[in-house]
């Protein structure tokens, strides 16, 4: 559901199946790339890298080995979160016996910083109730 100024959606209405789902395009994300990713047990990603785009990495459900440039391993669960440079070389594998979900941002040129503001309580602000 996209209304002016918000969009509303889930995985699965993104997609079915193994693979990637464009959460990007789904809602109309501008400022940076997200997508998540369906992985099904044992299942090993193709090692990657990017020219300028910084990702991170957010295990919604499984395990995932994140495998680096440096031959190093990293096993994360439900909730484990990686932050990759661009120039890193990077792969990630199901090591768990169910689904994976992996949900990845991405972008450059730094972060905004605190610029939040209170919306007046007529304007849905308050809490429930106000």
């Amino acid at each position: 559901m996209s209304e002016p100024g918000y969009a509303v959606s889930s995985l699965d209405e993104l997609g079915e199946g193994y693979g990637f789902r464009k959460i990007r395009h789904g809602v109309g994300v501008t400022a940076f790339g997200i997508n998540a990713i369906v992985l099904p047990p044992g299942y090993e990603t193709g090692v990657h890298y990017h020219e300028q785009q910084e990702e991170t990495y957010f295990v919604h459900r499984g395990t995932i080995e994140f495998r680096f440039g440096d031959g190093s391993k990293h096993v994360l669960g439900e909730g484990g979160v990686v932050r990759v440079n661009p120039q890193t070389h990077r792969g990630m594998r199901n090591a768990g016996e169910g689904d994976a979900i992996v949900v990845i941002a991405g972008g450059k040129d730094g972060y905004i910083g605190r610029d939040g503001m209170p919306a007046e309580p007529h304007e849905g602000g308050g809490p429930p109730g106000a």
